[in-house]
């Protein structure tokens, strides 16, 4: 199973992506987690020890010499355009139980996006994780989906858009439906995250009624006191544990 998950900053796509890891982890499968949003700490997220030292992939200029040919921070020139990755997942993920991690890091773009070595290398990483591994593979995207093409997009199983009760989040996510569509990935379900009532469910279910829904999670401190003092939200109680837990009985 292959899953992508992306919503506006702030939205909980984080603390969501993290919990759907953990739960998958406690059901026993093999999880490949891939943090692409350069704002976001998956790692600490998930509960991985040193998290705040885990080097993004990014900036690995040696490693990205070696694949590409190519000295990274340099656009045009020559290098490689398929890098090999394979072997990568193993040799650089930081791990937990059933859980490996990559964080992938930022690439400076400028106004047409970048050509070069670090983000063909990141593009190749991605595309092979989602069409060639056998784990599921979860990625933590942002608030686009800039790391799939055309081709990756096709085997990816599931869009995930976090949203959260406002308009804001509304408008990003009707942005990343569309930017979904331009590539052919059309498999896409919404996640209510912060939902304080049924008001809140309501008033989702009413500007998204054409999107499907696989389900709500409460708005809970507990979550948020677990961000500020470094833990895991999987590691706390909270209804949202059981919110996620079905909607991984749905995937």
């Amino acid at each position: 199973m292959k899953l992508a998950i992306s919503g506006k900053g702030g939205v909980g796509k984080t603390t969501f992506s993290s919990l759907l890891i953990r739960e998958l982890n406690a059901q026993g499968k093999h999880v490949l987690a891939i943090d692409a949003d350069p704002d976001a700490n998956l790692a600490s997220a998930i509960g991985i020890e040193g998290a705040e030292q885990i080097t993004p992939i990014a900036e690995m200029k040696e490693m990205i010499f070696e694949r590409t040919e190519a000295k990274p921070g340099t656009i045009g020139g020559f290098f490689k355009l398929n890098p090999r990755v394979d072997d990568l997942p193993e040799k650089l993920s930081a791990r937990l139980e059933n859980i490996k991690l990559m964080r992938l890091g930022g690439v400076p773009k400028g106004g047409g996006g970048c050509i070069c070595p670090e983000s063909t290398l990141l593009r190749a990483l991605v595309t092979h994780v989602v069409l060639a591994r056998d784990e599921v593979v979860v990625m933590d995207m942002e608030a686009g989906i800039e790391h799939l093409g055309r081709g990756t997009a096709r085997a990816v199983d599931k869009l995930l858009v976090v949203v959260e009760p406002g308009r804001r989040s509304l408008d990003t996510a009707a942005h990343i439906r569309h930017l979904a569509a331009e590539i052919g990935l059309t498999s896409i379900a919404v996640i209510g995250n912060k939902v304080r009532s049924a008001d809140d469910e309501a008033f989702l279910k009413k500007h998204l009624g054409d999107f499907e829904f696989l389900g709500f999670i409460p708005y809970d401190n507990a979550l948020i006191e677990a961000d500020l003092e470094g833990i895991s939200p999987f590691d706390v109680k909270s209804p949202a544990i059981e919110a996620v837990k079905e909607m991984v009985a749905k995937l």
